[in-house]
């Protein structure tokens, strides 16, 4: 709810104020110091330990992951462009990435939702150890898939963000092992 409003208000003054606004939404960020409290940070140090793992909606949700480094990206190609205010905008049918004044909302995320099962299968073939699960109905508020259309980025920024999670994973077991054997 915090994030909607925040976009509502960013919309607001920007058809008020004349102030131009970009927001950013990123989809599942996951990589090199991300939060210790993400699946995959939680999934490694568990599996490493052999410790078993919570996997919620049975694994069969789907999430648009997307790695660090494509989400910065993002972030670096959308800082030079200034939003603009869409001339075609009608709040008749308005369309909630763009406004009559100078606002612009953009997904970043990999355009390419992964099953949570697959993510673990990726996750076990880079740590080389089978994971044990406890497998556990959708959590209340969850959503069963996420999916990033990122027309608008590519459209305007000319991006997107494009890293496999079999290849972003990869990195973070390596940059993961190497971290913490020196901890």
């Amino acid at each position: 709810a915090t994030k909607k409003a925040n976009e509502l208000m960013a919309h607001t003054y920007s058809h008020l104020y004349d102030l131009p606004t970009t927001g950013l939404r990123f989809f599942t960020v996951y990589g090199p110091w991300g939060r210790p409290d993400m699946a995959l940070f939680l999934f490694t140090k568990k599996i490493l330990a052999g410790e078993p793992i919570d996997v919620f909606n049975y694994g069969k949700h789907r999430r648009d992951f997307t790695y660090v480094d494509d989400i910065v990206e993002g972030v670096i190609r959308t800082l030079d462009h200034t939003a603009q205010p869409n001339p075609d905008w009608s709040g008749d049918k308005p369309d909630p990435g763009t406004a009559g004044g100078p606002y612009r909302l953009y997904n970043i995320g990999n355009n390419s939702p992964v099953e949570l099962m697959h993510y673990i299968k990726v996750l076990e073939d880079c740590l080389g150890k089978k994971a044990e699960m406890n497998m556990l109905p959708l959590q209340p508020g969850d959503v069963p898939d996420t999916y990033a259309n990122v027309e608008d980025l590519v459209t305007d920024v000319d991006y997107k963000p494009d890293t496999s999670v079999e290849d972003g994973i990869a990195r973070f077991v390596n940059w993961y092992k190497s971290y913490y054997s020196q901890v």
